[in-house]
Order: C-alpha cells, then sequence, then structure tokens
C-alpha cells in the first residue's frame, strides 16, 4: 500500500467518526464526515455536516484548509452533492478551490445526485475514487441511504430476553430483566434514531418513558409513537397515537423525513414488523437469566415459520458485552 493511499484510508475513518458526531444534528440530511489532505501529505483538515441550512462537511473542511486544498485531496464518506438546495452545490466548492482528487465512501442515492456530483468533479479533471471502506461507511449511513433508495425509514426494532428467549415471568413481571448498564445502553440507541414506536399494550403494561441520552446530552429527542390510544397520564407524553397498516405507517413516517425508526415492543408488535419483512436491524439484549420454563413470555408473539427452511437468517455485524448482558447487532433486510 503507497503511503498516500493510507493516509486517504486513515482519512476515511476520520471522516467517519466526523460523520457519527453529527448524527444528532444533521437529520434529515445525511451525517458526512470529510478530511482535506494537503497536496505534501503533511496536513489534513475536518468537516462534519451541521444542522440543515448550514455548511455541509465538504464545505466545513474546505474552509478550514484554506489555501491549502490547492491541489490536494478531499476524502469524504458520501458523494458530493451537485445541485442547489438550502445550501451551493458542494461539487463547485471542491473544484473552485483546487482540489485534485477525491475520495468517496458510497455514492449518494438520493435522486437529487445519484452520480451527478461524481460526474461534475470528473468533467472538472479531478480525479475520483469511489468505494473507500464502503463497508463501513454503508454502516455508519444505513439509515439515510435505506431512506433514499425505499422512502421508509430504517427499522431497527430493539429486543430484550433472557437466556431462554423470555421477556416476563409467568406473573408477567419484567422489570429488570437487563442490567443498569444495558438499559442505559438502549437510552444511546434511542439518542441515535429519529423516531420511536410501541404498541399501547406496552405502554399501559410497563408504562415508559421511552427517553434517549448521551454524553453529552443529545440535541433532540426521538419523535414517539403508540400503536393505539394512549391511556391519560402515561410516561410517554408527549408522543403521538398512529393507527393503520405498518406499511402505510412507515410510508407516511418516510415522507415526514423520519430516517431511523426505533420499534421497541411489545412482543407482538415487534413480531409484526420482522413477519411483514419491515424491519432492517435488530438490536437484542440477552441477559444471564433462565426463566425455566415455558409459561412466561416469550420474545415475539405470533406465528413462527412453519419450517427450518422458511425461517428467517441474517446476519451478526456486532456483539458486544455490556455490563453482565451481551447485545447483539442482526441486519437481515433493506436494499
Amino acid at each position: 500500500m503507497s503511503a498516500n493511499r493510507g493516509n486517504e484510508q486513515d482519512a476515511m475513518r476520520r471522516a467517519l467518526e466526523l460523520g457519527e458526531g453529527a448524527r444528532q444534528i444533521a437529520p434529515p440530511n445525511p451525517w458526512v464526515g470529510a478530511v482535506v489532505i494537503s497536496a505534501d501529505g503533511l496536513r489534513s483538515y475536518d468537516g462534519a455536516t451541521r444542522v440543515p441550512g448550514e455548511s455541509h462537511a465538504e464545505i466545513v473542511a474546505l474552509k478550514s484548509a484554506g489555501s491549502d486544498a490547492e491541489g490536494g485531496t478531499l476524502v469524504v464518506t458520501l458523494e458530493p452533492c451537485s445541485h442547489t438546495g438550502r445550501t451551493g452545490p458542494c461539487s463547485k466548492a471542491i473544484h473552485e478551490a483546487g482540489i485534485a482528487r477525491v475520495v468517496v465512501g458510497v455514492a449518494d442515492p438520493d435522486v437529487n445526485v445519484q452520480g451527478q456530483g461524481i460526474t461534475s468533479l470528473q468533467e472538472w479533471g479531478i480525479d475520483v475514487e469511489v468505494g473507500m471502506l464502503s463497508e463501513e461507511v454503508e454502516r455508519s449511513l444505513a439509515a439515510y441511504l435505506c431512506h433514499r433508495r425505499t422512502g421508509r425509514p430504517f427499522v431497527v426494532v430493539k429486543l430484550a430476553s433472557t437466556l431462554d428467549g423470555q421477556t416476563a415471568a409467568a406473573d408477567r413481571s419484567s422489570q429488570w430483566i437487563t442490567s443498569e448498564e444495558a438499559r442505559a445502553d438502549v437510552a444511546k440507541l434511542r439518542a441515535s434514531c429519529d423516531a420511536i414506536l410501541v404498541g399501547a399494550g406496552t405502554v399501559r403494561d410497563d408504562n415508559p418513558t421511552l427517553t434517549a441520552r448521551t454524553d453529552p446530552p443529545p440535541f433532540r429527542q426521538p419523535e414517539r409513537f403508540v400503536l393505539g390510544e394512549i391511556p391519560d397520564g402515561a410516561n410517554v407524553l408527549p408522543a403521538r397515537s398512529i393507527s393503520g397498516s405498518l406499511e402505510e405507517i412507515l410510508d407516511q413516517m418516510g415522507k415526514d423525513g423520519i430516517l431511523q425508526l426505533l420499534v421497541e415492543g411489545g412482543a407482538s408488535v415487534a413480531h409484526d414488523f420482522i413477519a411483514e419483512g419491515l424491519a432492517d436491524r435488530l438490536v437484542l439484549y440477552l441477559a444471564p437469566v433462565l426463566m425455566g420454563g415455558n409459561d412466561g413470555s416469550p420474545v415475539l408473539k405470533g406465528p413462527g415459520a412453519p419450517t427450518i427452511a422458511e425461517a428467517l437468517r441474517g446476519r451478526f455485524v456486532n456483539v458486544s458485552r455490556i455490563g453482565d448482558d451481551l447485545r447483539m447487532e442482526v441486519d437481515i433486510s433493506c436494499p
């Protein structure tokens, strides 16, 4: 590997970190990170997407680089835009700054971009490479990419269970199966989402607040939705009561600019999202607890696969220990 390419990969990893840092403020825009490397490879300048209406990551990095952008390389997680929206086209600004090479993580499927940014750069004589660390970038931007490709939010189903796959004892008691550390991690997971959805039964039985938490605190709390009627005085309030088919609900959320939806239950609601092929990722918190029987409540409620050949199979993308529990992420769909 050449020294320059090594620098570019390091810069892309830095851009990924920068993009993740903008996750709380960028939506409905993508949370993009960018790094400008000077022509001699000795200096680099960071940029991340700001709030909607303010500068994109590329512009922030270019302004930071100043004259050092001339003849340099711009490394960016997502294809630069070439159209005028709330801000001007990034591709034009890149050209005017004198950048000689642009390294892109993934192309942008948004109808206003779709390769036009890359084409514009190439027409100006700028060397463009697409696909560096694309798997990592796709994962970071999964919600944005899914929304632009399907018109619907990226759906994360959160589950928590004992080792024997139960969420409550026979008397329906369920607090607390998972550790305090796992519950704190769930609060951080909420902060990465634009909206949370639960069934009215969960609100009646558990009366959750469904609040987000990060360190430092998030810039916004996700919007909360309840399938069915919300009891007076419920902790989840303020929240919106919704009804209709899950597909209709997701279509409307997509139109409203919701990029990532967290489904937190109950067991029937989670089952329906999975059974109807509407879930994209599962996040399962597995506690080292055994109910020891079959009279508790299962993690999913509803008809299962009739044969093992028809069972849904996903792909583990992360397994980690949180307190005494295991946190497992499984991707199961989204083109």
